[in-house]
């Protein structure tokens, strides 16, 4: 996997993540470069000192702002491994699931928005849904180097298996309470739908509740990024 962008390459290094060769724009010079150089310098990285063009092609087309490094697929983990991160920290749990995000730019900013608001991790399905790819890592701007990330089978047995450990689990949707009126201080996973079916019909009603944000404007829904970064930030405000 091509990974790009200062900051992504960056945490990348500080996160430990193994670099296999990191590709230096020539005759760049900007002081976050050097930063990226000493940590490749550090762990002993390959360097290669490319033109533009070779750059551009490797980051498809993307914004590499002069780096771009070859690692190691993304490490996923396990739905235990999240819930026993929250045991480590004594703090309740903080999930997202993800119910069929496709698009790797909101898939990239909720990921960066939870990693600010302290959640513990967050759930995929590996069906119908962008994986970690280098455009998500790319737009989380390195938070994807800090977050727990489970790709599963099926969301609902997920889901079920969080309610057998007694983990409230609430959907994102319309017909629910604002935010603020629930008490999300608690071992919680919030349920955000896709861009366009939104939630499963049968995901919903596995959930232990509905978090609607209130809305005043002319336009009915939010981008998928934007609603779970609402939620995420009432949640994180009840708990600190």
């Amino acid at each position: 996997m091509y990974i790009y962008g200062r900051n992504s390459v960056k945490e990348a290094y500080r996160a430990g993540r193994t670099v296999d060769k990191l590709y230096l724009q020539k005759g760049e010079s900007d002081p976050t470069l050097s930063t990226v150089y000493k940590l490749a310098k550090e762990e002993r990285t390959a360097i290669s000192y490319v033109d533009k063009n070779l750059l551009d092609k490797l980051a498809s087309g993307g914004n590499h702002q002069g780096v771009v490094a070859a690692v190691t697929d993304f490490d996923y983990c396990q739905i235990d491994d999240i819930v026993a991160l929250a045991e480590k920290r004594a703090e309740p749990l903080f999930m997202l699931i993800l119910d069929g995000i496709t698009d790797p730019h909101n898939l990239g900013a909720i990921i960066r928005s939870a990693e600010c608001f302290g959640v513990h991790g967050i759930v995929i399905p590996k069906h119908r849904s962008v994986a970690v790819n280098d455009t998500v890592i790319k737009v989380a701007s390195g938070a994807a180097e800090h977050m727990a990330i489970a790709k599963v089978t099926n969301i609902n047995d997920a889901i079920r298996k969080l309610k057998e450990q007694n983990i409230w689990v609430y959907a994102t949707d319309f017909d629910g309470k604002p935010p603020k009126d629930e008490n999300l201080k608690n071992n919680i996973a919030i349920v955000i739908g896709s861009e366009g079916e939104g939630i499963h019909r049968l995901t919903k009603q596995l959930c232990d509740g509905t978090l609607t944000i209130p809305q005043y404007g002319k336009i009915n829904s939010l981008n998928a990024s934007v609603a779970a970064g609402v939620v995420m930030y009432e949640a994180m405000r009840q708990r600190r």
